[in-house]
């Protein structure tokens, strides 16, 4: 019977850490002080980091193409630069893609 328990508990502590340690796949542990112009071209999103569960830095996590990732320091002004002109190509493709489905409802 105790044996029994002993693995149920151990069981359980083992699944816990499993699920605690997928938590830290995603984040930031420093940033990344400077990106050459190349390298911005290919970022496609960003997503903000805050200071909670395993992540202790609060950064700016870029996402390039096929799926790379790039942290910054959102103080920094090439980061607040990037963030700004991905929001603006955001934009205009949510516009174009509704100016596309407005002139196919009206054909």
């Amino acid at each position: 019977m105790h044996f029994n328990g002993l693995f149920f508990v151990l069981l359980l502590t083992c699944l816990c850490l499993a699920v605690a340690q997928g938590s830290y796949d995603d984040c930031c542990y420093n940033y990344v002080p400077e990106v050459k112009r190349g390298i911005k071209r290919l970022i496609v999103n960003f997503r903000i980091q805050e200071m909670d569960g395993g992540c202790n830095l609060h950064a700016t996590v870029f996402v390039l193409k096929k799926g790379r990732f790039l942290c910054g320091n959102p103080s920094e002004k090439w980061v607040k630069d990037q963030m700004r002109k991905i929001k603006k190509i955001k934009k205009w493709r949510q516009q174009q893609q509704a100016k596309l489905i407005q002139r196919r409802w009206s054909e």
